[in-house]
């Protein structure tokens, strides 16, 4: 392993518990403690604790902070209430993605960024470029957080065990800036990235062996288990929540990666908001579709997507879903293509396998 490669304030818990490390993005960072499959359905039924303290906090303040991020991002910030949190993309002039981003707003001039890991100096840049000229001041605190996601139906009962603060009232996307936990101020959200019920926790780095070994201890009895990084992928899928680098990318626009939904043309003009618009007008080239294999081998991320033998696409994410029983897959298909049920083929180490296109996304909870 790289010396190069950085830790989190838990890499030598990760280490102590024996999670096998792997190099994520320039982090080394658990991709599993006891194995994916084991770890992947425990949050589908009871809990999972994930270390992602990689992941990149930006604030956005000033009296200018919701123009500019109205500019640069695709959804309508103007919408949000204190407290109140939701799902964007920061966007290029081309209407595709510099990243996706979660948009928490704290006061009227006060937003706080969760960004992808790999894509900090980049966001942070991008952002900081376009405030030129504005009364706003654009900061990167990634260095001061540690973030962990406590994420399963379990999820609400064993951290409602340990605070004083009723849970009940913190809906789905909302957040409460500060809450203590084992006597340390948690800023606390209602979000995550498995497709369960859950919560975010960001703290001071200093914090995180307590608060991560507290929260394992009293979950223990709910079935709360570590959980890395390899599960935390299947999990999304299953859900169909995009992963940077794979669904979406700065060749990529909403309505191709089918989130037009965070896509808000009615609230004015932002980033690319005009190639949206036309692509919104003229239709579609291609658009993100889910696909199940019918076969017991596993479609895999990059594999080439064929119909009636040419090549129309590549598989964008692919695994068998421990929880689903079955092999699934998301990949970019021409828009003719993407009715469910349409019969594709994946090449797959030298044979086509077939495969047909199913809803997404492929699991949803019930709530």
């Amino acid at each position: 392993m790289s010396n190069q490669l950085r830790l989190t304030a838990l890499g030598e818990t990760h280490r102590a518990l024996g999670a096998k490390m792997v190099d994520f993005t320039g982090w080394e960072m658990p991709v599993q403690y006891t194995g994916l499959i084991p770890e992947h359905n425990a949050v589908r039924t009871a809990a999972g604790l994930f270390d992602v303290s990689h992941m990149g906090q930006l604030w956005v303040n000033g009296p200018a902070a919701l123009q500019l991020l109205q500019r640069v991002t695709c959804n309508d910030v103007s919408k949000l209430a204190d407290n109140q949190i939701h799902y964007s993309g920061l966007m290029t002039e081309r209407g595709t993605f510099v990243d996706d981003i979660l948009v928490h707003r704290l006061s009227a001039d006060r937003f706080f960024l969760c960004v992808n890991a790999a894509n900090i100096e980049k966001d942070f840049n991008w952002i900081a470029q376009h405030a030129s000229g504005l009364d706003v001041e654009v900061l990167n605190h990634s260095e001061e957080y540690s973030q962990l996601a406590l994420q399963g139906p379990k999820a609400v009962e064993i951290l409602q065990s340990l605070i004083e603060f009723d849970l009940s009232g913190l809906k789905y996307y909302w957040c409460q800036p500060e809450i203590e936990l084992f006597g340390c101020k948690v800023f606390l959200t209602r979000t995550g990235y498995t497709g369960e019920d859950g919560f975010e926790l960001y703290f001071a780095p200093e914090h995180s062996v307590g608060i991560w070994e507290g929260l394992l201890k009293a979950g223990k009895a709910y079935g709360l288990v570590p959980v890395g990084l390899g599960a935390r992928n299947t999990l999304r899928l299953e859900a169909k929540m995009a992963l940077y680098g794979h669904e979406i990318d700065d060749t990529t626009t909403p309505l191709e990666a089918d989130l037009g939904w965070i896509c808000k043309l009615n609230k004015g003009e932002f980033l690319g908001s005009d190639l949206i618009q036309r692509q919104k007008t003229e239709g579609l080239p291609r658009k993100l579709a889910g696909f199940e294999v019918d076969d017991r081998v596993p479609a895999r991320d990059g594999y080439t997507v064929l119909h009636d033998g040419e090549e129309v696409g590549r598989v964008t994410s692919g695994s068998p879903s421990p929880y689903l029983k079955k092999n699934i897959g998301l990949a970019y298909l021409p828009l003719h293509l993407t009715q469910i049920g349409t019969p594709i083929q994946i090449f797959v180490r030298g044979r086509e396998v077939a495969a047909h296109v199913i809803p997404t996304p492929f699991y949803k909870r019930q709530k």
